[in-house]
């Protein structure tokens, strides 16, 4: 599959720069690793109305960490639909900072709020935590909504990576508990079926920035054991129904190990009704949506999550 030239750059600097493997180092290595990665690839953070920190209490007493940021091209005072972001990174690594840049620009072209979730990592908080920690956030923002100054009927989710399995993760829990009421979901290269047997998982298993052995090492530190793998909560693609859930955007990169489960989980959307877009860039790498210092491809791919996410508030 060809490359697009500045994804090919991308590729270049890591071999250049001797980044060790995230499968080889520690998490809190690796995390320290990723965060200075997105240093080099994101382009510098945008201003914003407002950015809040808030510490939303669990029943069981523990906080989830969130940020809130409301764009500065929204009308003063106007009341926002709203996107729960689950930030990208194997579930291991990845936090707020990492995705900083990215909750920004899409608070400012999408003229609403981010929410951006600082949900429990592994292996310290194996799953479900995370699951937990994502469902609790995107409930308490719906419950806030008028203190937060967000439209409750407009509430979407959405991830990259594991953020967008954590995405389609809750939009099944939320239509089976019946709340909250999601009125969209964006998938931006979503890891769903951690069984790693569909094909792309071997057509891309090394050289790509996301390799199978980090993939490996990823689900090896997530997963409590094998059969977690079985686990809807954990592979989406094996939910026995997909039918009822919020619409979705389901965007694949070409050279990815996880483009074939994608789409997969887009033709099953589709099937039962729920699949709004996909959308699929074949000349593009894993996490390319957050490397827009570098890949220019990055800000239109975004202007299309963003066009998506304002034909679903518009419907509402």
């Amino acid at each position: 599959m060809a490359v697009d030239r500045d994804a090919e750059r991308v590729l270049e600097l890591v071999q250049l720069s001797g980044r060790p493997p995230y499968e080889t180092l520690t998490p809190p290595e690796a995390r320290a690793l990723f965060l200075a990665g997105r240093e080099v690839l994101t382009p510098d953070p945008e201003p914003v109305a407002e950015v809040r920190e808030l510490l939303p209490q669990r029943h069981d007493g523990g906080v989830v960490p969130v940020r809130l940021y409301r764009g500065i091209t929204a009308d003063a005072g106007k009341i926002l639909p709203v996107l729960v972001y689950f930030h990208g990174g194997g579930w291991v690594i990845g936090n707020l900072e990492t995705h900083d840049s990215l909750c920004r620009h899409l608070a400012n072209a999408a003229r609403c709020v981010v929410v951006s979730v600082d949900y429990r990592l592994a292996p310290e908080h194996k799953f479900p935590a995370a699951v937990e920690d994502c469902f609790f956030a995107t409930s308490w923002v719906a419950e806030q909504a008028q203190a937060l100054g967000i439209d409750r009927d407009r509430v979407a989710v959405g991830g990259d990576s594991a953020g967008g399995n954590l995405a389609a993760v809750v939009s099944l829990l939320a239509r089976d508990r019946e709340a909250p009421r999601l009125c969209f979901q964006a998938l931006l290269y979503p890891a769903v079926d951690c069984s790693m047997t569909h094909p792309s998982h071997e057509r891309f298993a090394e050289g790509y920035l996301l390799t199978r052995p980090t993939m490996l090492w990823f689900y090896g530190h997530y997963l409590r054991g094998p059969a977690d793998v079985e686990d809807w909560r954990a592979s989406p693609l094996r939910a026995a129904d997909l039918s009822g859930v919020a619409p979705a955007l389901v965007l694949t990169a070409g050279n990815d190990v996880l483009c074939d489960e994608g789409e997969a989980y887009a033709d099953r959307l589709q099937q039962q009704g729920a699949l709004m877009q996909l959308r699929h860039f074949p000349d593009q790498i894993h996490g390319f949506l957050t490397m827009g210092k570098i890949v220019r491809a990055a800000e239109p791919a975004l202007e299309e999550v963003v066009a998506a996410l304002r034909t679903a508030w518009g419907a509402v």
